[in-house]
C-alpha cells in the first residue's frame, strides 16, 4: 500500500483549489457529509495562498442556468427534508446537477421512510432491517443512463451507492471506481469504496485514479483493515505534506494509536483534539471506550455532560453516556442508550459492538448473539464482535461455534494469537478482553 501511494504526486496550492471546487459541488448537491469533510481540509490549509480568485472558479452550465429556479425550490425542500416533494417537482431534469438532486432526493426519501418504519417497529432497534421501496427503481432508471454513459461523476456516485445497498458488491465497486476517475475529490465516493474493501488483496486490485486524494483512501483502508502502521505512516506523510493542522487526521492518529495499544498516547491525543476543537464530536465515542478501558472515571463523566450539552441527540453522545453508565456498572440504563443511538442510526456499529457487551455482563447471552451478529451485519471487518461471538459461545459451552468465532477474530486482527485468545479470564469485563484480544 505505501508503494501506492508514494508515487503519487503532491502540490498543496492545487489541491487547495480542488477542494474548494469540490466543496462547492457538493454542498449544491446536498452531499453534507463529504462538504464538510472538504470544508476543514480546506482549514487545515489556511497558510496556504491561492494566488487569485480565478483558481476556484468554475464556467456556469448553460443547461443548469436555465433549470436554475427550479434547482433553487427543490434544493429548498431538500433541505428541510421534504424529499418527496423535492423528487416530485424534478421529475423531467435535463441538466446533471438537478438530475442528481432528483434522484437522491427520491433515495433519501425511501432512507427516511424505512427509518421511520423501523422506529414505529416495537424494540425496533432489534428489528430486522428493512428495504428502501425505491432502491430497485432508482436502478433501473440509473441503469439505462449508465449504459448510455450518460451519468456524470455524481450521479455514478448515487448508482454505486444504490448497487451496494442492494448487496450487488462486485458491480458497486465497478461502478465507485469509475466514479472516482470522474470526480476523485469526492471523499464520500472513496468512503462508500472503502466499506467495500475486504482484504489488502481486493485493495491492491482496485483500479483507482491516480490523484493525491487516493492517499487519504488508502490511509483510512488500512485503518479499516487492521494495518495500522501502514495506515499511521501513511497519516503522517500526509501531515508533513501541508495537513498538518486537520483535525481530521489527528483523529485517525488517535485511533491508530489506539489499535496498536497505545492507550496512553491515544488518549493523549484525543485531549489534545478536544482543546483544537472542544465542540467536535466525532470520534468521541472512540474516546470515550479508551476512557473506559482506562477506567478514567472522572475524564469519562466530563466528556459525557460536555457532549450532552453539545448535541443530546448524536449517536456519539449516546454512545459516550452508554459508557459512563456502563462503568458504574448500570448495565440496564447503558443498553437504553446504546438502544437510544440505533433508533438514530441503525447501522451505527460502534453502538451494537457495545450493547453485545452489555448484554454479555447482564448474562442474555442470546440478545449478544443477536447484536454481535447485527454488528457484523454492518461492517463484517469488526474484529471485537467477532470476538465477542467467540467470548459468548465459549460461556456457552459450544467449543466448536466458539473456535470458529475465535478465528475469524484473528483473521481480522492478525496480531493476536488463538493462544491469546483463550488465556482471556471471562469472568472479568469481557469489554476489557474484547479491546486487549
Amino acid at each position: 500500500m505505501t508503494n501506492m501511494a508514494e508515487s503519487l504526486s503532491f502540490d498543496i496550492l492545487l489541491s487547495k483549489s480542488q477542494l474548494y471546487i469540490s466543496q462547492k459541488e457538493c454542498t449544491e448537491r446536498g452531499l453534507l457529509q463529504t462538504s464538510k469533510w472538504l470544508a476543514e481540509m480546506i482549514i487545515a490549509l489556511d497558510d496556504v495562498l491561492l494566488s487569485s480568485e480565478s483558481e476556484t472558479c468554475q464556467l456556469v452550465d448553460p443547461l443548469f442556468a436555465s433549470e436554475l429556479e427550479l434547482y433553487l425550490l427543490a434544493k429548498s425542500y431538500f433541505d428541510l427534508r421534504e424529499y418527496d416533494r423535492a423528487a416530485y417537482f424534478t421529475p423531467s431534469a435535463k441538466s446533471d446537477k438537478l438530475f442528481f438532486l432528483h434522484i437522491y432526493s427520491k433515495f433519501m426519501a425511501g432512507e427516511k421512510k424505512k427509518n421511520d418504519d423501523r422506529v414505529d417497529t416495537h424494540n425496533s432497534s432489534l428489528a430486522p432491517d428493512t428495504e428502501n421501496q425505491y432502491l430497485r427503481e432508482l436502478r433501473a432508471e440509473l441503469e439505462k443512463k449508465h449504459a448510455d454513459a450518460s451519468l456524470d461523476g455524481y450521479s455514478l456516485y448515487l448508482y454505486g451507492v444504490i448497487l451496494q445497498k442492494l448487496d450487488l458488491t462486485s458491480e458497486a465497486v465497478d461502478v465507485l471506481c469509475q466514479t472516482l476517475h470522474v470526480v476523485p475529490m469526492h471523499w464520500g465516493a472513496w468512503l462508500e469504496l472503502s466499506m467495500l474493501v475486504t482484504d489488502k488483496d481486493l485493495l491492491a486490485r482496485l483500479s483507482l485514479p491516480d490523484h493525491w486524494m487516493k492517499k487519504f483512501f488508502l490511509a483510512h483502508t488500512c485503518l479499516e483493515l487492521q494495518l495500522n502502521e501502514e495506515s499511521l505512516k501513511l497519516y503522517t506523510e500526509l501531515q508533513l505534506q501541508g495537513f498538518g493542522k486537520s483535525s481530521y487526521i489527528k483523529a485517525q492518529i488517535a485511533i491508530c494509536l489506539q489499535n496498536l495499544q497505545e492507550v496512553d498516547q491515544a488518549v493523549e491525543a484525543f485531549m489534545q483534539l478536544q482543546k483544537t476543537d472542544p465542540y467536535q464530536l466525532d470520534n468521541m465515542d472512540t474516546y470515550s471506550n479508551l476512557l473506559y478501558v482506562k477506567d478514567m472515571r472522572v475524564e469519562l463523566s466530563h466528556l459525557a455532560h460536555r457532549a450532552c450539552n453539545i448535541d443530546k441527540y448524536r449517536v456519539e453522545t449516546c454512545c459516550v453516556i452508554g459508557n459512563y453508565y456502563s462503568l458504574r456498572s448500570q448495565h440496564e440504563k447503558a443498553v437504553l442508550w446504546f438502544q437510544r443511538a440505533l433508533k438514530l442510526n441503525p447501522n451505527y456499529l460502534s453502538a451494537w459492538t457495545l450493547i453485545g457487551h452489555e448484554y454479555m455482563e447482564m448474562k442474555n447471552t442470546q440478545a449478544a448473539i443477536q447484536a454481535y451478529r447485527h454488528a457484523i451485519e454492518v461492517n463484517r471487518r469488526d474484529y471485537r464482535a467477532w470476538y465477542g461471538l467467540g467470548q459468548t459461545y465459549e460461556i456457552l459451552k459450544m467449543p466448536f461455534y466458539c473456535l470458529y468465532y475465535y478465528r475469524e477474530a484473528q483473521k481480522l486482527r492478525y496480531a493476536a494469537s488463538i493462544d491469546d485468545v483463550h488465556t482471556c479470564d471471562f469472568s472479568s469485563n469481557s469489554r476489557i478482553s474484547a479491546f486487549w484480544a
